[in-house]
Protein backbone atom coordinates (compact mmCIF):
# COMPACT_ATOMS: atom_id res chain seq x y z
CA UNK A 1 0.00 0.00 0.00
CA UNK A 2 2.58 2.11 0.94
CA UNK A 3 4.41 1.95 -2.50
CA UNK A 4 1.06 2.23 -4.39
CA UNK A 5 1.03 5.81 -2.18
CA UNK A 6 4.47 6.93 -3.54
CA UNK A 7 3.94 5.80 -7.20
CA UNK A 8 2.11 9.46 -7.95
CA UNK A 9 4.94 11.42 -6.40
CA UNK A 10 7.39 9.11 -7.87
CA UNK A 11 5.78 9.90 -11.42
CA UNK A 12 5.16 13.36 -10.68
CA UNK A 13 8.83 13.76 -9.93
CA UNK A 14 9.93 11.57 -13.03
CA UNK A 15 7.58 13.76 -15.32
CA UNK A 16 9.41 17.15 -13.89
CA UNK A 17 13.01 15.67 -14.67
CA UNK A 18 12.30 13.93 -18.00
CA UNK A 19 8.98 16.47 -18.94
CA UNK A 20 10.91 16.72 -23.02
CA UNK A 21 11.32 13.03 -23.24
CA UNK A 22 7.48 12.76 -22.58
CA UNK A 23 6.91 15.66 -24.73
CA UNK A 24 8.70 14.18 -27.46
CA UNK A 25 8.08 10.86 -26.88
CA UNK A 26 3.88 11.91 -27.22
CA UNK A 27 4.67 14.15 -30.35
CA UNK A 28 5.99 11.62 -32.04
CA UNK A 29 2.79 9.20 -31.87
CA UNK A 30 0.59 12.27 -32.45
CA UNK A 31 2.33 13.01 -35.50
CA UNK A 32 2.87 9.64 -36.77
CA UNK A 33 -0.88 9.31 -36.91
CA UNK A 34 -1.77 13.01 -38.27
CA UNK A 35 0.66 12.13 -41.23
CA UNK A 36 0.09 8.55 -41.31
CA UNK A 37 3.45 7.41 -41.57
CA UNK A 38 5.82 5.22 -39.04
CA UNK A 39 9.25 6.88 -39.31
CA UNK A 40 12.16 4.87 -40.80
CA UNK A 41 14.99 5.90 -39.50
CA UNK A 42 18.20 6.53 -41.33
CA UNK A 43 21.84 4.65 -40.97
CA UNK A 44 23.22 7.89 -40.79
CA UNK A 45 20.79 8.78 -37.44
CA UNK A 46 21.61 5.73 -36.16
CA UNK A 47 25.64 6.28 -36.88
CA UNK A 48 24.79 9.66 -34.81
CA UNK A 49 23.10 7.88 -31.90
CA UNK A 50 25.72 5.27 -31.50
CA UNK A 51 28.36 8.14 -31.61
CA UNK A 52 26.33 10.40 -28.79
CA UNK A 53 26.48 7.04 -26.73
CA UNK A 54 30.00 6.45 -26.72
CA UNK A 55 30.70 9.72 -26.24
CA UNK A 56 28.97 9.69 -23.16
CA UNK A 57 30.46 7.12 -21.52
CA UNK A 58 33.85 8.47 -22.24
CA UNK A 59 33.12 11.52 -20.64
CA UNK A 60 31.48 10.10 -17.61
CA UNK A 61 34.83 8.00 -17.76
CA UNK A 62 37.23 10.92 -17.41
CA UNK A 63 34.48 12.60 -14.76
CA UNK A 64 34.35 9.57 -13.22
CA UNK A 65 38.14 9.28 -13.29
CA UNK A 66 38.99 12.86 -11.54
CA UNK A 67 40.41 14.29 -14.84
CA UNK A 68 37.34 16.63 -15.43
CA UNK A 69 37.51 17.84 -11.47
CA UNK A 70 41.12 18.26 -11.57
CA UNK A 71 40.87 20.42 -14.86
CA UNK A 72 37.74 22.53 -13.10
CA UNK A 73 40.29 23.30 -10.53
CA UNK A 74 42.72 24.53 -12.58
CA UNK A 75 40.02 27.20 -14.13
CA UNK A 76 38.50 28.22 -10.82
CA UNK A 77 42.41 29.42 -9.80
CA UNK A 78 41.80 32.32 -12.28
CA UNK A 79 39.94 35.06 -13.22
CA UNK A 80 37.57 35.66 -15.91
CA UNK A 81 35.81 32.38 -15.73
CA UNK A 82 32.57 33.12 -17.72
CA UNK A 83 35.15 35.09 -20.70
CA UNK A 84 37.33 31.70 -20.42
CA UNK A 85 34.39 28.98 -20.59
CA UNK A 86 32.76 30.75 -23.85
CA UNK A 87 36.05 31.16 -25.77
CA UNK A 88 36.72 27.82 -25.25
CA UNK A 89 33.68 26.94 -26.37
CA UNK A 90 33.09 28.72 -29.25
CA UNK A 91 36.51 27.66 -30.56
CA UNK A 92 36.40 24.22 -29.75
CA UNK A 93 33.32 23.63 -31.56
CA UNK A 94 34.57 25.27 -34.50
CA UNK A 95 36.96 21.95 -34.12
CA UNK A 96 35.45 19.23 -33.27
CA UNK A 97 31.09 20.05 -33.81
CA UNK A 98 28.70 22.17 -31.61
CA UNK A 99 27.49 18.77 -30.08
CA UNK A 100 31.00 17.46 -28.51
CA UNK A 101 31.98 20.52 -27.25
CA UNK A 102 29.48 21.12 -25.00
CA UNK A 103 29.36 17.28 -24.04
CA UNK A 104 33.04 17.85 -22.76
CA UNK A 105 32.46 21.93 -21.63
CA UNK A 106 29.27 21.60 -19.45
CA UNK A 107 30.35 18.90 -17.14
CA UNK A 108 33.14 20.26 -17.09
CA UNK A 109 31.36 23.89 -15.81
CA UNK A 110 29.01 22.63 -13.40
CA UNK A 111 32.31 20.30 -11.87
CA UNK A 112 33.45 23.87 -10.42
CA UNK A 113 33.10 25.37 -7.23
CA UNK A 114 31.51 28.24 -8.58
CA UNK A 115 27.22 29.75 -8.65
CA UNK A 116 26.22 30.88 -11.12
CA UNK A 117 26.13 27.96 -13.47
CA UNK A 118 23.19 28.35 -14.99
CA UNK A 119 23.88 31.02 -17.05
CA UNK A 120 27.44 29.99 -18.08
CA UNK A 121 25.91 26.65 -19.49
CA UNK A 122 23.43 29.36 -21.19
CA UNK A 123 26.34 31.45 -23.00
CA UNK A 124 28.01 27.84 -23.82
CA UNK A 125 24.97 27.04 -25.58
CA UNK A 126 25.40 29.99 -27.58
CA UNK A 127 29.11 29.93 -27.89
CA UNK A 128 29.09 26.70 -29.39
CA UNK A 129 26.01 27.31 -32.20
CA UNK A 130 27.95 30.48 -33.07
CA UNK A 131 31.72 28.78 -33.03
CA UNK A 132 30.60 25.83 -34.71
CA UNK A 133 29.02 27.74 -37.44
CA UNK A 134 32.14 29.49 -38.66
CA UNK A 135 33.59 26.22 -40.39
CA UNK A 136 32.35 23.72 -43.23
CA UNK A 137 32.51 21.32 -40.65
CA UNK A 138 31.74 22.87 -37.26
CA UNK A 139 28.06 21.13 -37.44
CA UNK A 140 26.25 18.99 -39.70
CA UNK A 141 23.98 21.06 -41.31
CA UNK A 142 27.65 23.31 -42.64
CA UNK A 143 29.31 19.80 -43.60
CA UNK A 144 25.82 18.99 -46.02
CA UNK A 145 25.73 22.86 -47.66
CA UNK A 146 29.21 22.60 -47.68
CA UNK A 147 29.14 19.06 -49.79
CA UNK A 148 25.54 19.70 -51.20
CA UNK A 149 26.24 22.68 -52.82
CA UNK A 150 29.83 22.12 -53.84
CA UNK A 151 31.21 25.37 -51.73
CA UNK A 152 34.50 27.04 -51.84
CA UNK A 153 35.74 27.04 -48.52
CA UNK A 154 36.84 30.64 -48.71
CA UNK A 155 33.28 31.65 -49.90
CA UNK A 156 31.80 29.82 -46.96
CA UNK A 157 33.63 31.18 -44.31
CA UNK A 158 32.82 34.83 -45.64
CA UNK A 159 29.54 34.76 -46.26
CA UNK A 160 28.63 33.23 -42.36
CA UNK A 161 31.83 35.26 -40.61
CA UNK A 162 29.97 37.90 -40.39
CA UNK A 163 27.18 35.79 -38.05
CA UNK A 164 29.80 33.95 -36.34
CA UNK A 165 31.91 36.78 -35.55
CA UNK A 166 29.27 39.06 -34.61
CA UNK A 167 28.38 36.50 -31.78
CA UNK A 168 31.56 36.10 -30.32
CA UNK A 169 31.64 40.25 -30.25
CA UNK A 170 28.17 39.41 -27.85
CA UNK A 171 28.99 36.61 -26.13
CA UNK A 172 32.50 38.04 -24.75
CA UNK A 173 31.18 41.40 -23.96
CA UNK A 174 28.05 39.58 -22.41
CA UNK A 175 30.68 37.21 -20.17
CA UNK A 176 32.27 40.28 -18.60
CA UNK A 177 29.00 40.99 -17.13
CA UNK A 178 28.65 37.64 -15.56
CA UNK A 179 30.36 37.78 -11.89
CA UNK A 180 30.93 34.83 -10.46
CA UNK A 181 32.20 33.74 -7.21
CA UNK A 182 33.60 30.56 -5.65
CA UNK A 183 32.89 28.66 -2.71
CA UNK A 184 29.06 28.55 -3.65
CA UNK A 185 29.17 24.64 -2.12
CA UNK A 186 31.61 23.56 -0.12
CA UNK A 187 34.61 22.10 -1.91
CA UNK A 188 34.74 17.93 -1.86
CA UNK A 189 38.15 15.88 -0.98
CA UNK A 190 41.11 16.41 -3.42
CA UNK A 191 40.33 14.04 -6.42
CA UNK A 192 43.10 12.44 -8.03
CA UNK A 193 43.43 11.69 -11.48
CA UNK A 194 43.62 7.63 -11.99
CA UNK A 195 45.20 5.28 -14.21
CA UNK A 196 41.57 5.53 -16.30
CA UNK A 197 41.83 9.10 -17.27
CA UNK A 198 44.59 8.30 -19.38
CA UNK A 199 42.93 5.63 -21.11
CA UNK A 200 39.77 7.29 -21.82
CA UNK A 201 41.75 9.96 -23.38
CA UNK A 202 42.55 8.06 -25.67
CA UNK A 203 39.50 6.59 -25.89
CA UNK A 204 37.79 10.08 -26.68
CA UNK A 205 40.71 10.58 -29.30
CA UNK A 206 39.40 7.35 -31.32
CA UNK A 207 35.95 8.60 -30.68
CA UNK A 208 36.71 12.12 -32.35
CA UNK A 209 38.41 10.26 -35.44
CA UNK A 210 34.91 8.63 -35.90
CA UNK A 211 33.10 12.00 -35.74
CA UNK A 212 35.66 12.72 -38.70
CA UNK A 213 35.42 9.55 -40.34
CA UNK A 214 39.20 8.53 -39.91
CA UNK A 215 37.75 5.58 -38.53
CA UNK A 216 34.54 3.49 -38.82
CA UNK A 217 31.68 4.23 -36.79
CA UNK A 218 31.64 1.01 -35.17
CA UNK A 219 35.24 1.31 -33.75
CA UNK A 220 33.68 3.09 -30.98
CA UNK A 221 32.46 -0.31 -29.69
CA UNK A 222 35.61 -0.39 -27.86
CA UNK A 223 34.49 2.54 -25.72
CA UNK A 224 31.54 -0.04 -24.91
CA UNK A 225 33.59 -3.18 -24.01
CA UNK A 226 36.60 -1.12 -21.76
CA UNK A 227 33.27 0.02 -20.14
CA UNK A 228 31.69 -3.55 -19.36
CA UNK A 229 34.97 -5.48 -18.50
CA UNK A 230 36.52 -2.39 -16.39
CA UNK A 231 33.94 0.70 -15.40
CA UNK A 232 30.72 -0.09 -15.26
CA UNK A 233 29.95 2.97 -13.22
CA UNK A 234 30.71 4.87 -16.52
CA UNK A 235 27.63 3.28 -18.09
CA UNK A 236 25.27 5.30 -16.05
CA UNK A 237 24.83 7.87 -18.55
CA UNK A 238 21.73 9.96 -19.70
CA UNK A 239 19.21 6.94 -21.48
CA UNK A 240 16.89 9.52 -21.17
CA UNK A 241 18.16 12.17 -23.74
CA UNK A 242 19.47 9.51 -25.82
CA UNK A 243 15.51 8.23 -26.66
CA UNK A 244 14.80 12.52 -26.90
CA UNK A 245 17.02 12.15 -29.63
CA UNK A 246 15.75 9.07 -30.88
CA UNK A 247 11.87 10.57 -30.97
CA UNK A 248 13.19 13.94 -31.98
CA UNK A 249 14.36 12.55 -35.38
CA UNK A 250 10.87 10.61 -35.95
CA UNK A 251 9.15 13.48 -35.09
CA UNK A 252 11.44 15.35 -37.90
CA UNK A 253 11.04 13.27 -40.55
CA UNK A 254 6.95 13.01 -39.79
CA UNK A 255 6.77 17.24 -39.97
CA UNK A 256 9.31 17.21 -43.18
CA UNK A 257 6.51 14.62 -44.91
CA UNK A 258 3.68 17.57 -43.74
CA UNK A 259 5.63 20.32 -44.91
CA UNK A 260 7.25 19.25 -48.05
CA UNK A 261 3.95 19.88 -50.16
CA UNK A 262 3.60 23.42 -48.41
CA UNK A 263 6.95 24.65 -49.37
CA UNK A 264 7.64 23.94 -52.92
CA UNK A 265 7.05 27.69 -53.83
CA UNK A 266 9.14 29.45 -50.98
CA UNK A 267 11.27 31.93 -51.55
CA UNK A 268 12.50 33.57 -48.29
CA UNK A 269 14.94 30.18 -47.42
CA UNK A 270 16.27 32.13 -44.66
CA UNK A 271 13.48 33.17 -42.50
CA UNK A 272 11.58 29.76 -43.33
CA UNK A 273 14.86 27.80 -42.39
CA UNK A 274 14.71 29.74 -39.47
CA UNK A 275 11.55 29.21 -38.25
CA UNK A 276 11.26 25.85 -39.14
CA UNK A 277 14.35 25.06 -37.54
CA UNK A 278 12.58 25.79 -33.96
CA UNK A 279 10.40 22.69 -34.44
CA UNK A 280 12.47 20.04 -36.23
CA UNK A 281 16.02 20.94 -35.71
CA UNK A 282 18.29 23.02 -38.35
CA UNK A 283 20.04 19.84 -39.62
CA UNK A 284 16.53 18.83 -40.66
CA UNK A 285 15.79 21.80 -41.73
CA UNK A 286 18.48 22.28 -44.08
CA UNK A 287 18.68 18.78 -45.71
CA UNK A 288 14.48 19.79 -46.13
CA UNK A 289 14.81 23.43 -47.86
CA UNK A 290 17.99 22.12 -49.91
CA UNK A 291 15.53 20.20 -51.92
CA UNK A 292 13.83 24.30 -52.84
CA UNK A 293 16.90 26.17 -53.21
CA UNK A 294 20.23 27.26 -55.01
CA UNK A 295 20.43 30.02 -52.48
CA UNK A 296 23.33 27.98 -50.07
CA UNK A 297 24.05 31.51 -48.63
CA UNK A 298 20.67 32.18 -47.06
CA UNK A 299 19.82 28.48 -46.02
CA UNK A 300 23.49 28.90 -44.10
CA UNK A 301 22.21 31.88 -42.64
CA UNK A 302 18.60 30.56 -41.62
CA UNK A 303 20.37 27.03 -40.55
CA UNK A 304 23.01 28.43 -38.48
CA UNK A 305 20.33 31.14 -37.03
CA UNK A 306 17.74 28.63 -36.26
CA UNK A 307 20.21 27.01 -33.97
CA UNK A 308 19.10 29.69 -31.42
CA UNK A 309 15.84 30.02 -29.83
CA UNK A 310 13.87 26.83 -28.59
CA UNK A 311 15.44 23.66 -27.24
CA UNK A 312 14.61 21.79 -30.23
CA UNK A 313 16.18 24.52 -32.50
CA UNK A 314 19.56 22.87 -32.11
CA UNK A 315 20.63 19.38 -30.76
CA UNK A 316 23.39 21.50 -29.28
CA UNK A 317 21.17 22.82 -27.11
CA UNK A 318 19.05 19.58 -25.89
CA UNK A 319 22.42 18.91 -24.99
CA UNK A 320 23.66 21.32 -23.00
CA UNK A 321 19.88 21.58 -21.12
CA UNK A 322 19.54 17.90 -20.34
CA UNK A 323 23.32 17.90 -18.33
CA UNK A 324 22.26 21.19 -16.50
CA UNK A 325 19.05 19.63 -15.69
CA UNK A 326 19.96 16.02 -14.79
CA UNK A 327 23.13 17.39 -12.59
CA UNK A 328 21.07 20.39 -10.69
CA UNK A 329 17.58 18.67 -10.50
CA UNK A 330 14.32 19.04 -11.11
CA UNK A 331 13.49 21.96 -8.66
CA UNK A 332 15.71 24.16 -10.97
CA UNK A 333 14.06 23.17 -13.88
CA UNK A 334 11.63 25.99 -14.39
CA UNK A 335 13.38 28.82 -13.72
CA UNK A 336 16.58 27.64 -15.81
CA UNK A 337 13.72 26.16 -19.03
CA UNK A 338 12.39 30.41 -18.77
CA UNK A 339 16.33 31.81 -18.62
CA UNK A 340 17.52 29.06 -21.22
CA UNK A 341 14.62 29.99 -23.67
CA UNK A 342 14.31 33.66 -23.08
CA UNK A 343 18.22 34.48 -23.74
CA UNK A 344 18.05 32.01 -26.75
CA UNK A 345 15.26 33.52 -28.43
CA UNK A 346 17.26 37.17 -28.02
CA UNK A 347 19.81 35.49 -29.93
CA UNK A 348 17.66 34.05 -32.63
CA UNK A 349 16.26 38.23 -33.14
CA UNK A 350 19.56 39.44 -33.19
CA UNK A 351 21.10 37.45 -35.93
CA UNK A 352 17.38 37.38 -38.01
CA UNK A 353 17.87 41.14 -37.51
CA UNK A 354 21.80 40.86 -38.27
CA UNK A 355 20.83 39.28 -41.45
CA UNK A 356 18.47 42.29 -43.00
CA UNK A 357 20.91 44.68 -41.64
CA UNK A 358 23.43 42.46 -44.26
CA UNK A 359 21.18 42.05 -46.66
CA UNK A 360 18.21 44.35 -46.96
CA UNK A 361 17.54 43.88 -50.45
CA UNK A 362 16.23 40.18 -51.26
CA UNK A 363 19.49 39.27 -53.23
CA UNK A 364 20.12 35.79 -51.35
CA UNK A 365 16.38 35.07 -50.98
Amino acid sequence: MENLLKAPGVFVDFILKEWLLAVSGISLILTSIYARHIPVYSVNEWEVLFILFVLFITVNGLQQSGFISTLARGIERGKRIPLKLVLATYFLSMLVTNDIALIVIVPLTLSLNVNRKGILVILEALAANAGSALTPFGNPQNLFIYWFYKVNAFSFIKIISPFSLSFLLILLISSLFVKTRNGAREPEGVQTVNKKAYIYGILFFIVLLTVFHRLPVLTGIVVILFALLFDRKSLRIDYALLFTFLFFFGIAENIKLLLASEIGRAGHIFLFSALVSQLISNVPATLLFAKFTSRWEALLWGANAGGFGSLFGSLANLIAYKIYINHEGSDKTPLFTVKFLTIGYAAFFISIALYFLLYPSPGLF
